[in-house]
């Protein structure tokens, strides 16, 4: 068994938007009266826009109608788009485009699958649009994460089986949402936290894909 495609998440794995949607989801609980703090942020990592808007809610014991939650969550978008407005081909993590060409090289897909409606825009502003052979849209995911939907849609978009597929994530929904689809799992961040990846390396930089494609010659980790 071959590795034929890799998949990667982005926030957290090839750039850090992080803290913006931190800043945004802030000033928005804020004005709900809702406490929300760095901890609370680190469990909205690769959790959709109204999953995590939901968990807001949820803390604060509040219950809104769907016309609100929509208002809600497009409030916090627009906040999100001016703050990473000036995001840069600066702002992509070091190793990124050697790990790219390496994989061009091989002849092996690249896809993405993030839960971010704004991924084709970071995409274009750190310059590396043009280097997957597929983006899922997160707009045509019923199901987030760390429902494996997302990861099977791009495998499926690629023509390759998920058994070929090795995912990359920085988050535990994300990991999830990996295994579940029957692919091989990397991460990137604590190994204790991602203990149930394949292979765990603590920035994407440091990815060993030697070590990587070696996955191939044994079964996924199913979830």
């Amino acid at each position: 068994m071959s590795i034929q495609a890799v998949i990667f998440d982005l926030d957290g794995v090839l750039t850090d938007t992080a803290e913006y949607h931190f800043l945004a989801w802030s000033a928005l609980a804020h004005k709900l009266g809702v406490p929300f703090d760095r901890q609370d942020n680190e469990q909205l990592k690769g959790v959709d826009r109204m999953g995590s808007l939901q968990f807001i809610l949820d803390k604060g014991g509040l219950q809104l109608p769907g016309d609100e939650k929509d208002m809600l969550a497009k409030a916090k978008n627009t906040h999100y788009q001016q703050l990473i407005e000036n995001i840069s081909q600066a702002d992509l993590f070091d190793g990124v485009h050697p790990l790219f060409n390496r994989l061009k090289q091989a002849g092996i897909a690249i896809g993405l699958a993030s839960a971010s409606k704004n991924a084709a825009m970071v995409l274009n502003k750190l310059g590396i649009s043009a280097a997957f052979d597929y983006v899922a849209d997160a707009a045509a995911i019923r199901q987030g994460k760390p429902h494996p939907e997302i990861f099977l849609t791009v495998a499926k978009a690629l023509g390759i089986p998920a058994q070929h597929c090795v995912g990359v994530e920085d988050s535990l929904a994300g990991l999830q949402s990996i295994l579940d689809a029957g692919m091989y799992a990397v991460g990137i961040g604590e190994k204790q936290l991602l203990k149930d990846a394949n292979l765990v390396y603590a920035q994407i930089g440091q990815l060993d894909l030697d070590e990587v494609l070696m996955l191939g010659r044994k079964a996924p980790t199913t979830g």
